[in-house]
Protein backbone atom coordinates (compact mmCIF):
# COMPACT_ATOMS: atom_id res chain seq x y z
CA UNK A 1 0.00 0.00 0.00
CA UNK A 2 3.03 2.72 -0.24
CA UNK A 3 2.05 6.15 -1.64
CA UNK A 4 -1.48 5.08 -2.10
CA UNK A 5 -4.88 5.67 -0.05
CA UNK A 6 -7.18 2.78 0.14
CA UNK A 7 -10.70 3.11 1.78
CA UNK A 8 -12.87 -0.14 3.05
CA UNK A 9 -15.87 2.36 0.94
CA UNK A 10 -15.91 3.59 -2.13
CA UNK A 11 -17.55 6.40 -0.98
CA UNK A 12 -18.01 8.62 2.49
CA UNK A 13 -21.26 10.02 4.27
CA UNK A 14 -22.58 11.50 7.32
CA UNK A 15 -23.09 7.76 8.74
CA UNK A 16 -19.52 6.78 8.42
CA UNK A 17 -16.73 7.29 11.24
CA UNK A 18 -13.49 8.39 9.41
CA UNK A 19 -10.58 6.91 10.65
CA UNK A 20 -7.25 8.24 9.33
CA UNK A 21 -4.25 5.14 9.44
CA UNK A 22 -1.01 6.66 8.64
CA UNK A 23 1.42 3.28 8.04
CA UNK A 24 3.94 2.82 5.73
CA UNK A 25 4.19 -1.21 7.01
CA UNK A 26 1.77 -2.91 4.82
CA UNK A 27 1.45 -5.72 7.26
CA UNK A 28 0.64 -3.79 10.19
CA UNK A 29 -1.86 -1.21 7.81
CA UNK A 30 -4.10 -4.58 6.82
CA UNK A 31 -3.96 -6.26 10.57
CA UNK A 32 -5.61 -2.48 11.87
CA UNK A 33 -7.99 -2.83 8.68
CA UNK A 34 -8.69 -6.16 9.35
CA UNK A 35 -9.61 -5.97 13.28
CA UNK A 36 -12.11 -3.27 12.42
CA UNK A 37 -13.78 -4.66 9.32
CA UNK A 38 -17.31 -5.82 9.92
CA UNK A 39 -16.80 -4.84 13.70
CA UNK A 40 -20.54 -3.17 15.23
CA UNK A 41 -19.22 -2.82 18.25
CA UNK A 42 -17.35 0.49 17.93
CA UNK A 43 -20.31 2.41 16.30
CA UNK A 44 -22.29 0.79 19.64
CA UNK A 45 -19.73 2.59 22.16
CA UNK A 46 -20.06 5.63 20.31
CA UNK A 47 -22.88 7.00 22.28
CA UNK A 48 -22.55 11.12 21.92
CA UNK A 49 -24.76 12.68 19.17
CA UNK A 50 -22.04 13.49 16.85
CA UNK A 51 -20.83 9.60 16.52
CA UNK A 52 -23.73 7.34 17.46
CA UNK A 53 -24.89 4.80 14.94
CA UNK A 54 -22.19 5.46 12.51
CA UNK A 55 -20.33 2.34 11.12
CA UNK A 56 -15.95 3.05 11.10
CA UNK A 57 -14.66 3.48 7.78
CA UNK A 58 -10.68 3.30 7.17
CA UNK A 59 -8.60 5.35 5.11
CA UNK A 60 -5.12 3.94 4.54
CA UNK A 61 -1.83 5.97 3.60
CA UNK A 62 2.14 5.31 4.22
CA UNK A 63 3.07 8.94 3.86
CA UNK A 64 2.83 11.84 6.17
CA UNK A 65 2.73 13.86 3.18
CA UNK A 66 -0.02 12.08 2.20
CA UNK A 67 -2.04 11.74 5.35
CA UNK A 68 -2.08 16.05 5.89
CA UNK A 69 -3.37 16.28 2.62
CA UNK A 70 -6.51 14.18 3.20
CA UNK A 71 -6.83 16.11 6.76
CA UNK A 72 -7.11 18.78 4.81
CA UNK A 73 -9.45 17.48 1.98
CA UNK A 74 -11.57 15.46 4.04
CA UNK A 75 -13.73 15.08 7.28
CA UNK A 76 -11.92 13.22 9.70
CA UNK A 77 -12.44 11.82 13.21
CA UNK A 78 -9.66 10.31 14.59
CA UNK A 79 -5.63 9.67 13.10
CA UNK A 80 -3.97 6.19 14.06
CA UNK A 81 -0.45 7.31 13.22
CA UNK A 82 2.86 5.27 12.89
CA UNK A 83 5.68 7.95 14.14
CA UNK A 84 8.17 6.63 11.74
CA UNK A 85 7.45 7.05 8.22
CA UNK A 86 9.30 7.81 4.95
CA UNK A 87 9.14 11.45 4.98
CA UNK A 88 9.23 11.88 9.01
CA UNK A 89 10.49 10.47 12.08
CA UNK A 90 9.84 10.26 16.20
CA UNK A 91 7.59 12.69 18.03
CA UNK A 92 8.26 15.10 15.29
CA UNK A 93 5.56 13.24 13.33
CA UNK A 94 2.98 13.60 15.77
CA UNK A 95 3.63 17.59 16.21
CA UNK A 96 2.94 17.92 12.65
CA UNK A 97 -0.21 16.14 12.87
CA UNK A 98 -1.31 17.75 15.93
CA UNK A 99 -0.38 21.08 14.54
CA UNK A 100 -2.00 20.41 11.09
CA UNK A 101 -5.65 19.67 12.82
CA UNK A 102 -5.41 20.66 16.66
CA UNK A 103 -9.23 19.32 17.16
CA UNK A 104 -9.27 15.42 15.91
CA UNK A 105 -7.91 13.16 18.13
CA UNK A 106 -4.29 11.35 17.87
CA UNK A 107 -3.83 7.57 18.56
CA UNK A 108 0.22 6.82 18.41
CA UNK A 109 1.18 3.54 17.03
CA UNK A 110 4.62 2.35 18.73
CA UNK A 111 6.77 -1.10 19.13
CA UNK A 112 7.08 -2.86 21.89
CA UNK A 113 10.72 -1.01 22.46
CA UNK A 114 9.26 2.89 22.09
CA UNK A 115 6.57 2.36 24.70
CA UNK A 116 8.17 5.59 26.65
CA UNK A 117 7.94 7.27 23.50
CA UNK A 118 4.13 6.54 23.45
CA UNK A 119 4.15 8.38 27.26
CA UNK A 120 5.84 11.27 25.37
CA UNK A 121 3.59 11.25 22.83
CA UNK A 122 0.58 11.82 25.29
CA UNK A 123 1.94 14.17 27.04
CA UNK A 124 2.28 16.73 23.75
CA UNK A 125 -0.89 15.84 22.33
CA UNK A 126 -1.93 12.05 21.80
CA UNK A 127 -4.98 10.74 22.81
CA UNK A 128 -3.94 7.47 23.41
CA UNK A 129 -1.00 4.95 21.93
CA UNK A 130 -1.13 1.62 21.12
CA UNK A 131 1.78 -1.33 21.08
CA UNK A 132 1.46 -2.46 17.64
CA UNK A 133 1.85 -6.61 19.14
CA UNK A 134 -0.24 -6.23 21.51
CA UNK A 135 -2.93 -4.55 19.67
CA UNK A 136 -6.33 -6.76 19.49
CA UNK A 137 -9.56 -5.87 18.21
CA UNK A 138 -11.14 -5.36 21.10
CA UNK A 139 -8.41 -2.94 22.54
CA UNK A 140 -8.68 -0.97 19.27
CA UNK A 141 -11.95 -0.22 19.38
CA UNK A 142 -12.10 0.51 22.97
CA UNK A 143 -9.04 2.91 22.57
CA UNK A 144 -10.44 4.51 19.34
CA UNK A 145 -13.39 5.31 21.43
CA UNK A 146 -11.96 6.76 24.46
CA UNK A 147 -9.82 8.86 22.20
CA UNK A 148 -12.89 10.49 20.36
CA UNK A 149 -14.55 10.88 23.52
CA UNK A 150 -12.19 12.34 25.99
CA UNK A 151 -11.14 14.92 22.72
CA UNK A 152 -15.46 15.20 22.27
CA UNK A 153 -14.67 16.57 26.86
CA UNK A 154 -11.84 18.68 25.81
CA UNK A 155 -13.57 20.28 22.83
CA UNK A 156 -16.26 20.76 25.17
CA UNK A 157 -14.47 21.93 27.93
CA UNK A 158 -12.52 24.59 25.63
CA UNK A 159 -15.81 25.53 24.15
CA UNK A 160 -16.87 26.62 27.83
CA UNK A 161 -13.71 28.39 28.66
CA UNK A 162 -13.70 30.21 25.53
CA UNK A 163 -17.90 31.39 25.96
CA UNK A 164 -16.79 32.38 29.45
CA UNK A 165 -14.07 34.42 28.27
CA UNK A 166 -15.83 35.95 25.84
CA UNK A 167 -18.59 36.86 28.14
CA UNK A 168 -16.29 37.98 30.76
CA UNK A 169 -14.91 39.76 27.82
CA UNK A 170 -18.48 41.58 27.00
CA UNK A 171 -19.14 42.59 30.59
CA UNK A 172 -15.83 45.03 30.75
CA UNK A 173 -16.94 46.10 27.01
CA UNK A 174 -20.21 46.92 28.26
CA UNK A 175 -18.96 48.25 31.48
CA UNK A 176 -16.69 50.89 29.89
CA UNK A 177 -19.61 51.24 27.23
CA UNK A 178 -21.84 52.11 30.13
CA UNK A 179 -19.42 54.80 31.72
CA UNK A 180 -18.69 56.08 28.19
CA UNK A 181 -22.40 56.82 27.92
CA UNK A 182 -22.46 58.90 31.04
CA UNK A 183 -19.53 60.98 30.81
CA UNK A 184 -20.02 61.73 26.73
CA UNK A 185 -22.46 65.04 25.90
CA UNK A 186 -22.99 64.07 22.38
CA UNK A 187 -24.52 61.19 20.11
CA UNK A 188 -21.87 61.49 17.93
CA UNK A 189 -18.94 61.13 20.70
CA UNK A 190 -20.89 58.44 22.23
CA UNK A 191 -21.38 56.25 18.91
CA UNK A 192 -17.54 56.55 18.67
CA UNK A 193 -16.47 56.02 21.90
CA UNK A 194 -18.35 52.90 21.32
CA UNK A 195 -16.89 51.51 18.10
CA UNK A 196 -13.19 52.54 19.50
CA UNK A 197 -14.05 50.08 22.76
CA UNK A 198 -15.34 47.34 20.51
CA UNK A 199 -12.39 47.44 18.03
CA UNK A 200 -9.38 47.79 21.48
CA UNK A 201 -10.85 44.06 22.09
CA UNK A 202 -8.69 41.14 20.48
CA UNK A 203 -11.76 39.11 19.31
CA UNK A 204 -13.23 42.08 16.90
CA UNK A 205 -11.33 43.38 14.18
CA UNK A 206 -13.93 46.13 13.24
CA UNK A 207 -17.03 47.74 14.14
CA UNK A 208 -18.89 50.73 12.68
CA UNK A 209 -22.74 52.39 13.34
CA UNK A 210 -24.57 53.33 10.69
CA UNK A 211 -28.25 54.93 9.81
CA UNK A 212 -30.65 55.74 7.01
CA UNK A 213 -29.55 58.46 5.36
CA UNK A 214 -32.98 60.62 5.21
CA UNK A 215 -35.06 60.41 1.89
CA UNK A 216 -33.03 57.32 0.51
CA UNK A 217 -32.66 54.14 0.91
CA UNK A 218 -28.44 53.89 1.77
CA UNK A 219 -27.48 53.26 4.80
CA UNK A 220 -24.50 55.24 5.84
CA UNK A 221 -21.58 55.09 8.24
CA UNK A 222 -21.87 57.62 11.21
CA UNK A 223 -18.79 56.14 13.43
CA UNK A 224 -16.01 53.36 12.72
CA UNK A 225 -13.19 51.82 14.29
CA UNK A 226 -10.67 49.30 13.52
CA UNK A 227 -9.11 47.21 10.27
CA UNK A 228 -10.87 49.27 8.12
CA UNK A 229 -9.05 50.11 5.25
CA UNK A 230 -11.62 51.61 3.22
CA UNK A 231 -14.33 48.91 3.24
CA UNK A 232 -17.48 51.11 3.67
CA UNK A 233 -16.17 53.10 0.36
CA UNK A 234 -16.20 49.92 -1.06
CA UNK A 235 -19.45 48.79 -0.30
CA UNK A 236 -22.87 49.86 -0.75
CA UNK A 237 -25.32 48.99 1.46
CA UNK A 238 -29.17 49.29 1.29
CA UNK A 239 -32.72 49.15 3.81
CA UNK A 240 -34.72 47.94 1.02
CA UNK A 241 -35.33 44.12 0.93
CA UNK A 242 -35.84 44.45 -3.10
CA UNK A 243 -32.32 45.63 -3.70
CA UNK A 244 -29.88 43.04 -3.16
CA UNK A 245 -27.91 45.87 -0.97
CA UNK A 246 -30.39 45.48 1.15
CA UNK A 247 -30.67 41.63 2.28
CA UNK A 248 -27.78 41.76 3.98
CA UNK A 249 -27.41 41.51 7.88
CA UNK A 250 -27.24 45.35 8.20
CA UNK A 251 -30.23 46.18 6.17
CA UNK A 252 -32.12 43.49 8.01
CA UNK A 253 -31.22 44.14 11.23
CA UNK A 254 -31.99 47.80 10.69
CA UNK A 255 -35.49 46.52 8.77
CA UNK A 256 -36.62 44.28 10.79
CA UNK A 257 -35.70 45.21 14.47
CA UNK A 258 -33.79 41.91 15.13
CA UNK A 259 -29.89 40.77 15.78
CA UNK A 260 -28.68 39.13 12.40
CA UNK A 261 -25.77 37.12 12.78
CA UNK A 262 -22.60 35.64 9.54
CA UNK A 263 -21.18 32.93 11.14
CA UNK A 264 -19.44 32.06 7.76
CA UNK A 265 -18.96 34.92 5.00
CA UNK A 266 -17.46 32.49 3.31
CA UNK A 267 -20.52 30.44 3.03
CA UNK A 268 -23.65 32.54 3.83
CA UNK A 269 -25.38 33.84 0.60
CA UNK A 270 -26.81 36.66 1.89
CA UNK A 271 -23.53 37.74 2.39
CA UNK A 272 -22.13 37.59 -1.58
CA UNK A 273 -22.47 41.30 -2.30
CA UNK A 274 -19.75 41.76 0.05
CA UNK A 275 -17.82 39.12 0.12
CA UNK A 276 -14.86 40.04 -1.48
CA UNK A 277 -14.43 42.93 0.43
CA UNK A 278 -14.81 41.55 3.56
CA UNK A 279 -12.37 38.79 3.41
CA UNK A 280 -9.68 40.93 1.93
CA UNK A 281 -9.63 42.70 5.09
CA UNK A 282 -9.82 39.41 7.32
CA UNK A 283 -13.66 39.01 8.24
CA UNK A 284 -14.44 35.61 8.85
CA UNK A 285 -18.11 36.47 10.89
CA UNK A 286 -20.16 39.47 11.73
CA UNK A 287 -23.42 40.85 13.74
CA UNK A 288 -26.09 43.80 12.90
CA UNK A 289 -27.44 44.88 15.99
CA UNK A 290 -30.22 47.41 15.66
CA UNK A 291 -29.95 50.57 17.92
CA UNK A 292 -33.96 51.00 18.94
CA UNK A 293 -35.52 52.69 21.75
CA UNK A 294 -39.39 51.91 21.62
CA UNK A 295 -40.51 53.33 18.11
CA UNK A 296 -37.48 55.34 17.71
CA UNK A 297 -34.79 53.64 14.91
CA UNK A 298 -31.09 55.51 16.02
CA UNK A 299 -29.33 52.98 13.38
CA UNK A 300 -27.13 50.05 13.35
CA UNK A 301 -23.86 48.90 15.06
CA UNK A 302 -22.26 46.30 13.10
CA UNK A 303 -19.08 44.30 14.63
CA UNK A 304 -17.02 41.93 12.42
CA UNK A 305 -14.62 39.10 14.03
CA UNK A 306 -11.51 37.14 12.09
CA UNK A 307 -12.95 33.95 13.02
CA UNK A 308 -16.18 31.95 11.83
CA UNK A 309 -18.60 31.65 14.16
CA UNK A 310 -17.49 34.26 16.50
CA UNK A 311 -21.16 35.25 17.19
CA UNK A 312 -23.30 32.36 18.70
CA UNK A 313 -25.09 32.08 21.93
CA UNK A 314 -25.01 34.29 25.22
CA UNK A 315 -22.14 36.69 23.47
CA UNK A 316 -24.79 37.49 20.89
CA UNK A 317 -27.49 38.40 23.85
CA UNK A 318 -24.99 40.43 25.48
CA UNK A 319 -23.54 42.66 22.16
CA UNK A 320 -27.84 42.85 21.29
CA UNK A 321 -27.95 44.35 25.18
CA UNK A 322 -25.16 46.52 24.26
CA UNK A 323 -27.45 47.77 21.56
CA UNK A 324 -30.02 48.69 24.11
CA UNK A 325 -28.25 50.25 25.97
CA UNK A 326 -26.90 52.15 23.44
CA UNK A 327 -30.16 53.73 22.28
CA UNK A 328 -31.14 54.51 26.04
CA UNK A 329 -28.19 56.35 25.93
CA UNK A 330 -29.00 58.47 22.60
CA UNK A 331 -32.50 58.85 24.18
CA UNK A 332 -30.94 60.53 27.08
CA UNK A 333 -28.80 62.57 25.48
CA UNK A 334 -31.44 63.36 23.00
CA UNK A 335 -33.77 64.92 25.69
CA UNK A 336 -31.03 66.34 28.01
CA UNK A 337 -30.43 67.91 24.52
CA UNK A 338 -34.40 68.95 24.00
CA UNK A 339 -34.33 70.59 27.42
CA UNK A 340 -31.66 73.51 26.91
CA UNK A 341 -31.96 73.67 23.71
CA UNK A 342 -34.56 75.46 21.44
CA UNK A 343 -33.34 73.36 18.24
CA UNK A 344 -35.74 70.83 16.41
CA UNK A 345 -35.41 68.78 13.01
CA UNK A 346 -37.07 70.31 10.06
CA UNK A 347 -38.02 67.98 7.33
CA UNK A 348 -39.08 69.87 3.97
CA UNK A 349 -41.41 68.37 1.11
CA UNK A 350 -42.69 69.52 -1.73
CA UNK A 351 -46.15 68.26 -2.65
CA UNK A 352 -47.51 68.23 -6.62
CA UNK A 353 -51.03 67.74 -6.94
CA UNK A 354 -53.07 68.59 -3.86
CA UNK A 355 -53.63 72.49 -4.74
CA UNK A 356 -52.70 73.28 -9.16
CA UNK A 357 -54.83 75.93 -9.35
CA UNK A 358 -53.16 78.04 -6.30
CA UNK A 359 -49.93 76.88 -7.91
CA UNK A 360 -50.93 78.65 -11.17
CA UNK A 361 -51.43 81.64 -9.02
CA UNK A 362 -48.07 81.55 -7.59
CA UNK A 363 -45.80 81.58 -10.86
CA UNK A 364 -45.72 85.29 -11.06
CA UNK A 365 -42.42 87.16 -9.88
CA UNK A 366 -44.15 88.92 -6.69
CA UNK A 367 -47.12 86.13 -6.16
CA UNK A 368 -46.74 83.94 -2.90
CA UNK A 369 -49.17 81.97 -0.71
CA UNK A 370 -48.12 81.41 2.40
CA UNK A 371 -50.27 79.06 4.87
CA UNK A 372 -49.00 80.14 8.34
CA UNK A 373 -51.26 78.12 11.05
CA UNK A 374 -52.81 75.19 10.32
CA UNK A 375 -55.43 73.70 12.58
CA UNK A 376 -56.91 70.64 12.92
CA UNK A 377 -61.19 69.99 13.67
CA UNK A 378 -62.86 67.36 13.73
CA UNK A 379 -63.51 66.91 9.87
CA UNK A 380 -61.76 69.54 8.31
CA UNK A 381 -58.44 71.14 8.34
CA UNK A 382 -58.46 74.85 8.81
CA UNK A 383 -55.50 76.98 7.31
CA UNK A 384 -54.89 80.47 7.79
CA UNK A 385 -52.73 82.59 5.59
CA UNK A 386 -51.85 84.99 3.58
CA UNK A 387 -51.24 86.36 0.24
CA UNK A 388 -49.18 88.65 -1.84
CA UNK A 389 -49.51 89.91 -5.08
CA UNK A 390 -52.57 87.82 -5.63
CA UNK A 391 -55.71 88.70 -6.91
CA UNK A 392 -58.56 88.45 -4.39
CA UNK A 393 -60.85 87.28 -7.39
CA UNK A 394 -58.26 85.16 -8.96
CA UNK A 395 -57.62 83.14 -5.54
CA UNK A 396 -61.49 82.69 -4.69
CA UNK A 397 -61.56 81.17 -8.47
CA UNK A 398 -58.72 78.86 -7.54
CA UNK A 399 -59.98 77.88 -4.21
CA UNK A 400 -63.51 76.78 -6.00
CA UNK A 401 -61.36 75.19 -8.44
CA UNK A 402 -59.35 73.18 -6.22
CA UNK A 403 -60.30 69.74 -5.82
CA UNK A 404 -59.87 69.34 -1.35
CA UNK A 405 -60.11 73.16 -0.79
CA UNK A 406 -64.19 73.74 0.44
CA UNK A 407 -64.46 77.26 1.58
CA UNK A 408 -62.39 80.46 1.41
CA UNK A 409 -63.20 83.71 3.32
CA UNK A 410 -61.07 86.88 3.24
CA UNK A 411 -60.32 88.18 6.87
CA UNK A 412 -57.91 91.10 6.09
CA UNK A 413 -57.29 92.96 2.52
CA UNK A 414 -54.94 95.46 2.03
CA UNK A 415 -53.57 96.65 -1.27
CA UNK A 416 -51.18 93.98 -2.54
CA UNK A 417 -51.73 91.51 0.33
CA UNK A 418 -54.90 89.82 2.34
CA UNK A 419 -55.07 87.26 4.91
CA UNK A 420 -57.81 84.26 4.29
CA UNK A 421 -59.02 81.12 5.88
CA UNK A 422 -58.98 78.29 4.04
CA UNK A 423 -61.35 74.65 4.82
CA UNK A 424 -59.63 71.85 3.54
CA UNK A 425 -60.77 68.16 4.52
CA UNK A 426 -59.13 66.44 1.99
CA UNK A 427 -55.47 66.95 3.74
CA UNK A 428 -56.85 66.08 6.92
CA UNK A 429 -55.68 62.72 7.14
CA UNK A 430 -52.07 63.46 5.99
CA UNK A 431 -51.95 66.01 8.66
CA UNK A 432 -53.32 63.74 11.32
CA UNK A 433 -50.78 60.89 10.51
CA UNK A 434 -48.06 63.77 10.25
CA UNK A 435 -49.51 64.78 14.22
CA UNK A 436 -50.24 61.59 15.26
CA UNK A 437 -46.65 60.84 15.01
CA UNK A 438 -45.10 63.28 16.85
CA UNK A 439 -44.72 65.77 14.54
CA UNK A 440 -46.31 69.33 13.03
CA UNK A 441 -46.70 71.28 9.83
CA UNK A 442 -44.44 74.49 10.75
CA UNK A 443 -45.71 76.10 7.63
CA UNK A 444 -46.36 75.47 3.90
CA UNK A 445 -45.70 77.87 1.01
CA UNK A 446 -47.07 78.33 -2.36
CA UNK A 447 -44.55 80.00 -4.43
CA UNK A 448 -42.61 80.25 -7.92
CA UNK A 449 -44.87 77.34 -9.03
CA UNK A 450 -44.26 74.80 -6.27
CA UNK A 451 -46.17 73.93 -3.01
CA UNK A 452 -44.04 73.12 -0.20
CA UNK A 453 -44.50 72.34 3.19
CA UNK A 454 -42.25 71.69 6.85
CA UNK A 455 -42.90 69.28 9.03
CA UNK A 456 -41.38 70.06 12.39
CA UNK A 457 -39.96 67.60 14.79
CA UNK A 458 -38.54 67.04 18.39
CA UNK A 459 -34.87 66.31 17.97
CA UNK A 460 -34.47 62.10 18.53
CA UNK A 461 -37.25 61.21 16.17
CA UNK A 462 -37.27 58.57 13.27
CA UNK A 463 -37.20 61.19 10.62
CA UNK A 464 -36.82 58.34 7.95
CA UNK A 465 -39.88 56.89 9.88
CA UNK A 466 -41.84 60.08 9.15
CA UNK A 467 -40.71 60.37 5.43
CA UNK A 468 -41.82 57.05 4.73
CA UNK A 469 -45.36 57.50 6.47
CA UNK A 470 -45.79 61.06 4.23
CA UNK A 471 -45.07 58.89 1.34
CA UNK A 472 -47.54 56.22 2.00
CA UNK A 473 -50.19 59.20 2.66
CA UNK A 474 -49.01 60.53 -0.80
CA UNK A 475 -47.70 59.50 -4.01
CA UNK A 476 -47.20 62.83 -5.25
CA UNK A 477 -45.13 64.00 -2.56
CA UNK A 478 -41.06 64.84 -2.94
CA UNK A 479 -38.84 64.79 0.58
CA UNK A 480 -36.65 67.41 -0.24
CA UNK A 481 -34.11 68.76 2.80
CA UNK A 482 -33.74 68.31 6.17
CA UNK A 483 -32.13 71.21 8.66
CA UNK A 484 -31.47 71.89 12.07
CA UNK A 485 -33.68 74.92 13.75
CA UNK A 486 -34.16 76.81 16.47
CA UNK A 487 -37.75 76.37 18.22
CA UNK A 488 -40.14 79.01 16.93
CA UNK A 489 -42.72 78.96 19.68
CA UNK A 490 -40.59 78.33 22.90
CA UNK A 491 -40.29 81.70 25.03
CA UNK A 492 -39.55 82.61 28.72
CA UNK A 493 -43.00 82.94 29.64
CA UNK A 494 -44.05 78.97 29.56
CA UNK A 495 -46.21 80.03 26.69
CA UNK A 496 -45.69 77.21 24.87
CA UNK A 497 -45.56 74.81 27.67
CA UNK A 498 -49.47 75.42 28.38
CA UNK A 499 -50.59 75.36 24.61
CA UNK A 500 -48.25 72.07 24.34
CA UNK A 501 -48.65 70.38 27.68
CA UNK A 502 -51.79 72.13 29.58
CA UNK A 503 -54.12 72.43 27.34
CA UNK A 504 -56.67 69.58 25.58
CA UNK A 505 -56.89 69.34 21.51
CA UNK A 506 -60.26 71.30 21.48
CA UNK A 507 -59.11 73.74 23.51
CA UNK A 508 -55.82 74.39 22.02
CA UNK A 509 -57.71 73.91 18.74
CA UNK A 510 -60.49 76.97 19.75
CA UNK A 511 -57.82 78.94 21.16
CA UNK A 512 -55.66 79.09 17.86
CA UNK A 513 -58.40 78.90 15.76
CA UNK A 514 -59.86 82.37 17.58
CA UNK A 515 -56.94 83.53 17.44
CA UNK A 516 -55.96 83.36 13.83
CA UNK A 517 -59.85 84.24 13.00
CA UNK A 518 -59.00 87.86 14.38
CA UNK A 519 -61.48 86.83 17.17
CA UNK A 520 -59.57 88.81 19.49
CA UNK A 521 -59.30 91.63 16.70
CA UNK A 522 -60.59 94.89 17.21
CA UNK A 523 -63.20 95.49 15.33
CA UNK A 524 -63.43 91.15 14.85
CA UNK A 525 -62.64 89.62 12.02
CA UNK A 526 -64.94 86.85 13.14
CA UNK A 527 -67.63 85.73 15.27
CA UNK A 528 -68.07 83.10 17.46
CA UNK A 529 -70.85 81.27 15.66
CA UNK A 530 -68.47 81.71 12.37
CA UNK A 531 -65.44 79.38 14.26
CA UNK A 532 -67.37 77.07 16.08
CA UNK A 533 -69.24 76.28 12.46
CA UNK A 534 -66.18 76.05 11.54
CA UNK A 535 -64.63 73.84 13.86
CA UNK A 536 -67.87 71.81 13.14
CA UNK A 537 -69.11 72.55 16.79
CA UNK A 538 -72.09 74.54 18.46
CA UNK A 539 -71.47 78.02 19.98
CA UNK A 540 -71.73 77.51 23.60
CA UNK A 541 -69.22 74.56 22.95
CA UNK A 542 -66.79 76.96 21.17
CA UNK A 543 -67.17 79.33 24.04
CA UNK A 544 -66.70 76.51 26.84
CA UNK A 545 -63.37 75.71 25.30
CA UNK A 546 -62.35 78.96 24.87
CA UNK A 547 -62.46 80.53 28.12
CA UNK A 548 -61.11 77.69 29.83
CA UNK A 549 -57.68 77.49 27.48
CA UNK A 550 -57.63 81.35 28.27
CA UNK A 551 -58.08 80.81 32.16
CA UNK A 552 -55.26 78.17 31.40
CA UNK A 553 -53.08 80.27 29.59
CA UNK A 554 -52.78 83.58 31.68
CA UNK A 555 -52.81 81.18 34.56
CA UNK A 556 -49.37 80.13 33.53
CA UNK A 557 -48.24 83.83 32.40
CA UNK A 558 -49.79 86.01 35.52
CA UNK A 559 -50.14 83.40 37.96
CA UNK A 560 -47.81 82.65 40.86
Amino acid sequence: MSGTNTRSESTVDADTLEILLIEDNPGDARLIQEMLQGTEELAQRLSSDETAGRTPELTCTSRLEDGLELLEESTVDVVLLDLNLPDSEGLRTLETVHTEREEIPIVVLTGVRDQQVGVQAIQRGAQDFLVKDEVTSELLVRTIHHAIERARQERERRRQREQLEALNRLNRIGHDITHAMITTETRADLEQRVCDRLAESDAYRFAWIGGVNPGSDRIVPKAAAGVEDGYLDSVSISIDEDDETGQGPTGTALRTGTVQVMNDVQMDPEFEPWRDAALERGYQSSVSIPITYEDLVYGVLNVYSASPRAFEGAETTILARIGDVIAHAITAIERKDALVSDAVIELEFRIDTLAEPLIGLSEGDSSRIKLEQLISGDETLLAYGSAQGVDQEAFRDAVGDTEGFSEVRFLTVRRDEFEFELVAPAAVSLFETIATHGGRVQSATIDDGEFRFVVELPRGRDTRQMIELINEQRDDVTYLAQRTSERSERDESGSASVLEEDLTEKQRAALETAYFAGYFDWPRESTGEEIADRLGIAPATFNQHLRTAERKFFDSVLGE
